[in-house]
Order: structure tokens, then sequence, then C-alpha cells
């Protein structure tokens, strides 16, 4: 067994699409609309789905926000260098809402950045 993928409801796709692509540096893997059920999926990673787990990013067609209730918390991303990487997420239009540095009651290097729709994304310095 192994991890396919999460699933994130957006409020429009294509904003989240240039923030998962353009500024996280993910590809769009593939994208289909369903008429019959008014939704379209978009699955985005850094890698083939085959090898890699993904994002879902499911727009069910005018639904623009959804609430977010208590149970969801965030995705993590390792990354490299977090303070190059969240300046490039600054410049590029992204939002950093905790900017790098040791985990509370931790020394693991991290950061929060977050999507258009407000689901929050954690990134983990992967290299010391």
């Amino acid at each position: 067994m192994r991890l396919l993928h999460t699933m994130l409801r957006v409020g429009n796709l294509e904003e989240s699409l240039k923030f998962y692509c353009d500024v996280l540096g993910m590809k769009l893997l593939r994208q289909k609309d369903y008429p019959g059920g008014e939704f379209t999926l978009a699955f985005v990673g850094y890698g083939d789905e085959s090898e890699n787990t993904v994002l879902e990013l499911t727009y069910n067609w005018g639904v623009e926000k959804y609430d977010f209730g208590n149970a969801y918390g965030h995705i993590a991303i390792g990354v490299d260098d977090i303070y190059t990487t969240c300046e490039e997420i600054k410049k590029l239009g992204g939002k950093v809402v905790r900017e790098p540095g040791p985990m509370k009651h931790g020394s693991t290097v991290i950061a929060f950045v977050e999507d258009p729709n407000g689901y929050k994304v954690e990134l983990i310095q992967t290299k010391s």
C-alpha cells in the first residue's frame, strides 16, 4: 500500500493552480471536467502519480468558498533551503504566514504558507 493523493476543495481552480504550480513549483499532471456532476478535478505534484503522492484539487462548479472545521491541519513539503524558498514564495505573490524558524519545543526549522483558499502548507527544512 502507499498514499496516493490528498484532496482539497478549492473555490477558484485557476487561482489554486497558479499557487501550487507557479509559486510552489508543482506540475499539473492531469485535469478533467465532469459536466454531469458539475465539478473539475486537477491533480498536481512534484512527480508522476505512479511514484509520488499528489494533490487532488476539486472545484465544484459555482462554489467559491468552504468552511474549514477544526480537524484538518495542513500538508507538508520538504525543502532544501527554507529561507530562500520563503523569499521566492513572497516574490511570486505567495503568503508566508509563519516565517522560518525552529518549531516550538524542538529544533526542526519550519515555516507556513497559505494557499488562496486559506489552506496551510508547512515547509520543513530537510538539509542542515
